[in-house]
């Protein structure tokens, strides 16, 4: 069975959620690829982010 770490399913969440973000925002194929990997891009770096802001706080 498939068990992904938190990060995992965080990368998992944003790249099926820039996909359709990509898909439905956008009316050209180029458009929408690199508007789908502008999405993936802020999901991850502010997953990172935000971890760290956890971090230092509960710290």
């Amino acid at each position: 069975m498939f068990q992904p770490s938190h990060f995992t399913a965080v990368l998992l969440f944003a790249l099926f959620a820039s996909v359709v973000f990509g898909i439905t925002m956008r009316e050209t194929p180029q458009k929408m690829f690199r508007y789908g990997l502008y999405c993936f891009v802020l999901f991850v770096g502010s997953t990172i982010v935000l971890s760290w802001v956890m971090f230092l706080i509960a710290r």
